[in-house]
């Protein structure tokens, strides 16, 4: 039987892949597309995410091959320089094309041992006490302990394990794609940036090897949402905003959004669970679909990985829909709370201007941003005292950087007295012996998320949070 069948191979399935076989869980994941897609629905990554990345030792990969951008403009377009002091090492947006991201996750799926399997469609599933039975569209099934569905916004897995999915559906819809323009650059820009005054939903910007990237709203909502828009739909809808179609030609692809928001009723149903778009979608307002996918990920990975292995406390597997609906809840409420501040009409227009003027002040700068990149995500961890729940930093030890140390996806104890101890928990939990000048509690047990689950110096009060996150001791 395998241990867990992932069904959709973009970010959020790739991700929650390699995090399975980092703890030697063996996973087949499903894709229904032959070939990965090359439309470019994400545009980068957010903070959070590239602290993840880095906690896995995969970051520079990434770095590498993206563009770092000020965080300015990031919560509804209102223009106003990034805030400082985020606490994070990563306070800019890393510009990076959806497709890299995914073949970026993909080869390290693949070098950590994945199966990933093209062409493959799920049409089916059964589950019970013991596993799952996953039907595919050539007559074949698969069998596994557990299946999570990352099969984005129509995610088949979700409608087959009846999980409801209520929200509100498309009512602004938007056209994008890429293709060459007609006119010099310099000239397109300043008539771009003039529509931009009002609509903040349009947008022309060069993508690269004689590429711009197309934003226009559409006409009204289309009645299939699955029937592309065409090259004359484009040059039709540029026109009516901007007077000229300047000249677009040759597309690339070309693809609609629209600001359906919607959330799952409950992220599992038994053996079955939900991540990414399957779980929630959103208007793409501050680019945070992807990164929040990635998130669930991360956070579902150990979880699952613990069960497998034997060793997961009770409720453990519950903690992920506890601890990651709200933060999807947030986002859905920030990414409404955007679209409306971006329409023309009066009384919007009335907010944004207030909003834009609290904004000056940095405090406000700096929450609004902290809820687009992600790093204010506080879970419940049943204590209120800070830092517990929260993510921690790259911290400066004096051997190094913490996150240098969480390669392995394990428990840490960040011990500054040198008299506490891991016992029973050595096999899933590091026990970290330095100091850091960053660090004002003398010791954090971290979760393999990164997130603190404990503080303090008191060895039976340790004891019981490694029970309650890592199970019985061996």
């Amino acid at each position: 039987m395998i241990d867990v069948i992932i069904a959709g191979g973009g970010p959020t399935g790739m991700m929650l892949a390699g995090e399975l076989r980092l703890h030697g869980v063996g996973v087949v994941l499903l894709e229904r597309d032959l070939e990965p897609t090359k439309v470019v629905r994400a545009l980068g990554l957010h903070a959070r995410s590239l602290e993840i990345l880095d906690q896995r030792g995969l970051v520079d990969r990434f770095l590498a091959l993206g563009t770092k951008h000020p965080l300015a403009g990031f919560f509804a377009g209102i223009d106003k320089p990034a805030p400082e002091r985020l606490g994070t090492k990563y306070p800019h947006a890393l510009g990076l094309p959806q497709p890299t991201t995914e073949r970026l996750l993909t080869e390290h799926a693949v070098e950590a041992g994945v199966d990933v399997r093209r062409g493959c469609t799920v049409t089916g599933l059964a589950q019970d006490d013991e596993g799952v039975t996953v039907e595919l569209a050539d007559g074949t099934s698969l069998r596994a302990r557990y299946l999570v569905g990352c099969d984005g916004g129509r995610s088949t897995v979700r409608k087959l394990a009846g999980i409801g999915f209520p929200g509100e559906p498309t009512r602004v819809e938007t056209l994008l794609g890429e293709m060459e323009i007609g006119m010099p650059w310099e000239e397109a820009m300043p008539i771009m940036m003039e529509v931009r005054k009002t609509r903040k939903l349009f947008g022309i910007g060069p993508f690269g090897d004689g590429v711009y990237r197309v934003v226009v709203p559409a006409d009204g909502v289309s009645e299939d949402r699955s029937v592309l828009p065409t090259l004359d739909d484009f040059k039709a809808r540029l026109r009516h905003f901007a007077g000229t179609d300047f000249g677009v030609h040759s597309p690339r692809w070309m693809s609609r959004f629209g600001d359906a928001t919607r959330q799952a009723e409950r992220y599992r149903s038994g053996r079955v669970f939900l991540a990414g778009d399957a779980a929630h979608i959103h208007p793409p307002t501050g680019g945070q679909g992807l990164n929040l996918g990635l998130q669930d990920a991360f956070n579902l990975g150990w979880k699952l990985a613990a069960a497998l292995r034997g060793w997961a406390p009770e409720g453990l597997l519950d903690t992920y829909e506890a601890e990651r609906h709200p933060v999807a809840e947030e986002v859905l409420n920030n990414t409404r709370a955007q679209i409306e501040l971006m329409k023309v009409e009066p009384g919007p227009q009335s907010v944004r201007r207030l909003l834009t003027e609290l904004v000056q002040f940095e405090e406000v700068n700096r929450y609004l941003i902290e809820k687009i990149i992600a790093v204010s995500v506080r879970y419940d961890l049943g204590s209120a005292d800070d830092p517990v729940g929260r993510r921690i930093g790259d911290l400066a030890l004096k051997g190094g950087g913490l996150y240098d140390r969480m390669h392995s996806g394990r428990g840490i104890l960040l011990d500054q007295t040198g008299a506490l101890s891991v016992g029973g928990w050595a096999d899933r939990v590091d026990h970290l012996v330095d100091v850091s000048e960053e660090l004002d509690v003398p010791a954090v047990l971290l979760r393999p998320d990164g997130h603190v689950a404990w503080t303090g110096d008191d060895q039976h009060d340790l004891e019981g949070r490694l029970a309650r996150w890592f199970g019985a001791a061996s």
